[in-house]
């Protein structure tokens, strides 16, 4: 690889999880910080990152075909971009990504973005770099600090996975779980409500297994971390996600019930209803103490918008074991939830048992069950009409005076008038569509 010009502009394409948008935004400020701007619209940037997610069927064939595009366009205008592959692909293909792709200069998993910087020179040297260590949480402390935020942001206080469900690559690619320090933490939060932050989303692997020393030395959980967050002033919100159903606690509950700035709202992926799927997955739960577990949480929250994950066409599963998914979703009647077909990951255990489930089986299970969780979600907007609620400005909207944001029940609320980015208003609720509702504008809210 010849040397090259340092880069002046960057862009970050995240995909995936939000846990890989809160990495791609700090990899953004990192690159600040050495000088580099964001790429303008439309313009080819000097550098490109693209921060890959794992999950999904062909994630790295994906990855070589963007870099592939990232190239070709570079041609075009007499310049190819210096490319950065992170994320959980490159951990995942570590070297075989430089084998298979001589454009890329740089290959940094999720556990070693930190070490960019210090990459980057290497590659303006005309010098090839791949960084898949996994230190504990050491990129946190070389992490700038936080400076430019959105309204709603984002913050991983949990990273990595102890429960090896048959399916998941996470904790191959995201390493065993650790909890970032109490005070780290409540610093940060700090700085992305003085960066103009209002809503802040905690962010894990399995965010309910967080823990740590709060600032007295006693040991919290995450209901700890949230009464305390709660106590900063001008931070409106909280939310947290993704969790697993073994590690919802009684003050995690509780906390649902007495703290007005933690939303109602619950992301708690089920993946089945059928118990001998569950087992197969490796999951700890079963659909009955999934359901019972769910009905704690209302009891304490009655308002509370339940949302959740799940996988259709998990190898053995038969027309029967799918039906009881059907009757679960049925029961919950979820306000928002996500649905795929199972994607073999290599080397899951999962990816060579017997009894993989023919495509156009897991095709139309899919249509079925998304069918049912759609026709909630919009029952769930349409009882929501009528409603009076805070909505946190996020963004314009496509036409002039429009505005969108999000409900308390995390969705999705355009109206018209007089606000702002940031702003926290009263909407009245006035139609519900499918993925979204119109509101009215009543008054902005002092935060």
């Amino acid at each position: 690889m010849k040397p090259t010009n340092s880069p002046k502009t960057y862009r970050v394409k995240s995909f995936g999880c939000q846990m890989n948008v809160y990495d791609g935004e700090r990899m953004a400020e990192m690159l600040g910080e050495q000088g580099i701007t964001p790429a303008p619209e439309g313009e080819e940037a000097d550098l490109v990152v693209l921060n890959t997610c794992h999950i999904r069927e062909k994630a790295a064939e994906k990855v070589y075909s963007d870099i592939g595009r990232l190239t070709k366009a570079g041609r075009k205008v007499g310049k190819e971009p210096l490319i950065a592959v992170a994320g959980c692909v490159a951990q995942a293909e570590g070297e075989e990504i430089m084998k298979r792709s001589p454009a890329v200069s740089m290959v940094v998993g999720p556990q070693a973005y930190h070490r960019l910087p210090e990459m980057l020179e290497k590659a303006v040297k005309g010098e090839r770099a791949t960084d898949t260590d996994m230190p504990a949480i050491a990129k946190f402390a070389a992490l700038p600090e936080r400076k430019r935020t959105n309204p709603a942001s984002f913050l991983t206080v949990q990273e990595g996975c102890d429960k090896f469900c048959t399916y998941c690559v996470v904790p191959y690619t995201r390493g065993a779980e650790i909890s970032r320090p109490y005070g780290d933490l409540v610093t940060e939060a700090k700085k992305l409500v003085d960066a103009g932050a209002k809503e802040i989303t905690l962010l894990g692997q399995n965010v309910s297994a967080w823990s740590g020393e709060n600032d007295t030395g006693h040991e919290v959980g995450l209901a700890g971390l949230i009464r305390d967050l709660a106590k900063v002033d001008g931070l409106a919100r909280i939310r947290y996600t993704t969790s697993h159903p073994a590690d919802m606690d009684d003050d995690l509950i509780a906390a649902h019930g007495e703290i007005d700035k933690l939303m109602p709202f619950l992301h708690l992926p089920v993946q089945a209803g059928s118990d001998r799927v569950l087992k197969a997955m490796n999951r700890s739960h079963t659909a009955e103490s999934y359901l019972r577990l769910l009905e704690r949480f209302t009891a304490a929250r009655p308002d509370l918008a339940l949302s959740g994950d799940f996988i259709v066409g998990f190898p053995g599963e038969t027309d029967a074991e799918f039906e009881e998914t059907l009757a679960l979703v049925d029961e919950v009647k979820y306000a928002q939830a996500f649905s795929f077909k199972y994607s073999p990951r290599p080397g899951t255990p999962a990816a060579t048992m017997d009894g993989q489930v023919a495509r156009e089986v897991m095709d139309e299970r899919l249509q079925r069950l998304q069918a049912a969780l759609n026709r909630d979600q919009f029952a769930f907007n349409q009882a929501t009409v009528g409603r009076t609620c805070e909505v946190l400005v996020e963004r314009k909207g496509k036409l002039e005076g429009q505005w969108l944001g999000k409900s308390p029940w995390l969705q999705s609320v355009w109206f018209e008038g007089d606000a702002a980015i940031g702003d926290l208003v009263q909407a009245e609720l006035l139609e519900a569509g499918p993925n979204s509702m119109a509101g009215m504008l009543r008054e902005t809210v002092a935060v």
